[in-house]
């Protein structure tokens, strides 16, 4: 919603406070540190506290390394923990989405003090969408003796996955029959950065919701989950239309609430200039003519040309309309954008005869003469990348895409935090549909995932000519391959998808630690330092896997219940 902008600049001040106002202890999940009369707070001032935060960190997530897990993109240079799943433990974001549960749940103690329905429904859905990314991050979590350190509970004991995800749906449940019923009377315009006070579609949206956490279970719970899905089906109320989408849109005033590469923040451009479009994702639409695929990323700045005439390997400089440049084998960033807005093409000739790869690395050879050229999955030096001349901390690739200038922006068009999607429920009921359950055409519902998210990313326009050449041919492949392009910049929903199933087919990379595609986040020595029982609990229920390395249980390798004995992904 562009409601983003109005917000009274008490509020921002209201998220700075809560954002600094961190400890470094496990009792953080227990204590309300805002600095706000919890007897006063008004509910309308705490709404965008939660909601910005919350859009704010999944776009982290799902823009930044998940991104690099489900192969969306890659990172060129320091790109251990991007590409190659090399993490460490996980305090930091443990603690951000910790902290959201705390405002948040001030947010539902004033809302029913008040009597706010509106907002007391929204702050439920808050805590599901919330409570559920933990779940799904890290496994077994605190949640029903979370948030209460004014009780005296502060070592609260974590609950398996299975407990978290009922009561996420009994929460949701809960909010949409209050949404149905609520009073928004008492609701303040341009307080809510997602839908501005519009309960019908906060009511789809949990219903959405729903949706999700009924199909993430359904390989544990299945007749839950399709007693649930087929009632929500039924209701008719969920995110049917792009227009509808759960979003938030950036204020772009410092570097907290702007696009997460945007480079008013960041000098020199590293931030945009080393994500990179990944070949997975990208070879895949090149090779169904993906509309999105000019949206999201760019042509090679310099493309490879075949030529057996040549009498060397590969040129040393750069051409220029046909024309070789002696003394220049790259430009700038800067400067090849100015000369190719004016018309200029660039190009380096190669004789695929005499060639020979000027650095060992395996995935240099042959050359990719391709305009779009996606970097492959963990490299082992992604740099050398298709014979980049400019290769560590220099300029850049020439001859590997780059995103849209878009993703340096700040703030408008394209950056939205996107929470839930019209595109994603059309997914699931589609992938409902083919298991049997009574939600419609699998067929009609996967086409409708492609078009609600062609008109999302604004080539709607071109859904007739693109869905033919993605026709369903009833594979569960094709359903999850769809949703997982559709999941550019929320890429978390790609990640769980491919937990469940084993789809996208993702292969990891040759780089050491990318031996396979992670399952989750790692317990921090901080939890286990404060909370060391019910921490180690937690790990002993996880179940290691040939994968799992010196960590053993506690390893991003383990599978978390969600996954035990389903045999999924791997």
């Amino acid at each position: 919603m562009k409601i983003f902008k109005n917000i009274p600049k008490i509020v921002f001040l209201l998220v700075v406070l809560v954002a600094s106002s961190c400890k470094d202890n496990l009792t953080e999940i227990n204590e309300n540190p805002n600095g706000v009369d919890p007897n006063s707070a008004n509910p309308n001032l705490l709404l965008p506290t939660v909601m910005t935060g919350v859009g704010t960190q999944y776009v982290k997530l799902g823009y930044g390394r998940i991104a690099g897990v489900v192969q969306h993109t890659q990172e060129d240079a320091w790109k251990d923990g991007f590409n190659d799943y090399n993490w460490s433990e996980e305090d930091d974001e443990w603690k951000a989405w910790y902290g959201f549960l705390r405002n948040n749940n001030l947010l539902y103690n004033r809302s029913v003090e008040t009597g706010y329905t509106f907002h007391q429904a929204i702050a439920l859905t808050m805590k599901a969408f919330i409570f559920g990314t933990i779940s799904d991050l890290w496994g077994d979590i605190p949640y029903t003796n979370a948030l209460k350190g004014d009780q005296g509970e502060m070592l609260p004991e974590f609950d398996s996955q299975e407990v978290v995800y009922k009561g996420i749906i009994e929460d949701l449940k809960q909010a949409s029959a209050l949404f149905a019923t609520a009073d928004v009377s008492t609701y303040g315009a341009g307080y809510d950065v997602y839908y501005n006070g519009d309960k019908l579609k906060w009511q789809k949206f949990a219903n959405s919701l729903l949706l999700r956490y009924y199909m993430r279970v359904s390989s544990k719970l299945p007749d839950v989950a399709k007693a649930g899905i087929e009632q929500i089906y039924t209701s008719g109320i969920y995110i049917k239309d792009a227009s509808e989408d759960a979003v938030m849109d950036y204020i772009g005033a410092a570097s907290g609430d702007s696009w997460p590469t945007a480079v008013a923040f960041d000098v020199s451009q590293s931030n945009w200039r080393r994500r990179r479009p990944a070949a997975t994702l990208l070879n895949t639409m090149v090779a169904s003519n993906d509309p999105r695929l000019k949206v999201w990323f760019q042509p090679v700045h310099v493309r490879w040309v075949s030529d057996e005439t040549l009498k060397t390997g590969m040129d040393e400089f750069i051409r220029k309309n046909g024309v070789i440049q002696n003394g220049v084998k790259s430009l700038t960033e800067q400067e090849l954008r100015e000369e190719i807005a004016a018309g200029a093409k660039f190009t380096r000739h190669f004789n695929p005869k005499l060639y020979k790869p000027t650095h060992a690395d395996l995935f240099n050879g042959p050359l990719n003469t391709g305009e779009y050229v996606g970097i492959p999955a963990g490299m082992t030096d992604p740099t050398y990348y298709n014979e980049n001349p400019t290769t560590g901390q220099q300029v850049q690739n020439q001859h590997a895409s780059q995103l849209s200038y878009e993703y340096q922006g700040s703030k408008g068009g394209l950056l939205k935090a996107r929470l839930a999607s019209a595109a994603e429920t059309s997914f699931i009921l589609a992938e409902a549909a083919q298991k049997g359950w009574a939600t419609g055409g699998a067929e009609a519902n996967y086409n409708n995932g492609i078009k609600q998210s062609l008109q999302a990313w604004g080539v709607g326009s071109q859904y007739d000519a693109y869905v033919k050449t993605v026709a369903y041919k009833g594979t569960l492949a094709q359903i999850i391959e769809q949703k997982w392009i559709a999941s550019w910049t929320s890429a978390t929903e790609a990640w769980f998808d491919y937990r469940r199933t084993g789809l996208p087919a993702l292969v990891p990379g040759l780089a050491p630690a990318s031996r396979a595609l992670p399952l989750r986040f790692i317990y921090s020595n901080n939890e286990l330092n404060n909370n060391g029982v019910s921490v180690k609990s937690a790990i002993e229920k996880l179940e290691e896997t040939n994968f799992s390395g010196p960590r053993k249980k506690n390893s991003q390798w383990s599978k978390p219940w969600l996954v035990q004995g389903t045999g999924k992904p791997w």
